[in-house]
């Protein structure tokens, strides 16, 4: 009797294990994979969000960010006798083209008897300056090399506050650095833009100058150049936090074909100044440079320009990026307002910067 009541309870232990896994599995599915009671139970933290991160973007851009050493030779004069002494300055640069084009701030590279480029797959090169442009603060390099890692680009970066920007340097000559903000302010980009750059947080030191400002995708969106400074109580300078500043994308991009096709970056330029008028379209005259262009096309201060060459004028900005860019030699017809009435007056376009061409008026 005792042996048939075990063997009953063996039986029903038997089919209550089959019944409930049978249950587990009609429940439980992803038993039926191989995967373990316990990966189910625990899989609960699967329900977080997926951890954020820039990697993907820095890996497409930062191998194109080089370090840059320029070399000079200084001459140290001591009390009986002179003697030359080496002077390395530290920068960044960002590779361009397949061909070895590479964009980095002017003053990283100024009075430099040599430069070396030092790339992030170990190589390090030696760099000849194609040109530079002081007014954007540029310079172009040319290294002879294969393999190299261009940066994303894009023709319209179309950039806006509020952006998410990256910034990758050499700062201090730590290594690769990036350090990440938003943008503060998006420049203008045309060629008469000498100082309205892009404002951004993203930090910047010592050695950043010359790399690479770079939107989530890792694309460039403008070369870092500066931070803000300020003179304090006792006269030194000293950095201000959170306002530093990078060369527009497509404004360093046509300094830099510029350069490379003609050596140099040619602006045009009348010689006058003036400011948008409010209510009504136009660019009031402020002042005539002597001998200038607009002088000798007989501009007088308090005019207004209405038109040139038949397009109607509404902003300062963007009449001067019209005049800079416009090739000189070019005669150009200005359609002004003086004293109530309308005539028309032609005058020829100046290089800035060469005679005839006076300061930075437009």
């Amino acid at each position: 009797m005792a042996g048939k009541q075990f063997f009953s309870f063996i039986l029903k232990s038997i089919l209550l294990g089959v019944t409930a896994g049978v249950l587990l599995l009609f429940f439980m599915p992803n038993l039926r994979t191989g995967a373990g009671f316990a990966d189910f139970v625990f899989s609960a933290d699967s329900t977080l969000p997926p951890r954020q991160s820039h990697y993907a973007a820095i890996s497409r851009s930062a191998p194109a960010v080089v370090n840059i050493y320029s070399v000079s030779i200084e001459t140290d004069t001591g009390l009986f006798r002179s003697r030359p002494r080496e002077r390395t300055s530290l920068g960044s640069g960002v590779i361009m083209t397949e061909s070895g084009y590479l964009l980095t701030c002017n003053h990283v590279v100024a009075n430099a008897d040599s430069i070396f480029v030092a790339v992030q797959d170990g190589r390090i090169l030696e760099a000849q300056i194609v040109g530079t442009d002081q007014l954007t603060d540029l310079a172009v390099l040319k290294v002879n090399a294969e393999d190299l890692h261009v940066i994303p680009q894009t023709d319209e970066p179309d950039l806006h506050v509020g952006d998410l920007v990256m910034a990758i340097g050499n700062p201090f000559d730590l290594g690769q650095t990036i350090t990440h903000g938003i943008v503060s302010r998006a420049g203008r980009n045309g060629l008469s833009n000498y100082v309205d750059f892009i404002q951004t947080d993203a930090v910047l030191n010592q050695g950043n100058s010359g790399g690479a400002l770079v939107d989530s995708n890792g694309t460039l969106v403008g070369i870092t150049n500066a931070n803000f400074q300020v003179r304090d109580s006792r006269s030194g300078v000293r950095n201000v936090d959170g306002i530093n500043f990078a060369v527009p994308y497509e404004l360093a991009k046509r300094v830099m074909d510029e350069i490379i096709q003609k050596g140099k970056v040619i602006r045009g330029q009348l010689g006058f100044i003036g400011s948008e008028v409010r209510d009504r379209p136009g660019i009031e005259v402020t002042a005539v440079a002597s001998t200038s262009p607009a002088d000798q096309a007989g501009l007088r201060a308090g005019d207004v320009i209405v038109a040139i060459d038949g397009i109607r004028l509404e902003s300062a900005s963007k009449t001067l990026d019209m005049i800079a860019e416009t090739e000189p030699g070019k005669t150009l017809e200005l359609e002004i307002s003086r004293n109530g009435n309308s005539m028309k007056i032609k005058a020829t376009v100046a290089e800035l910067g060469q005679p005839g061409g006076n300061g930075s008026t437009r």
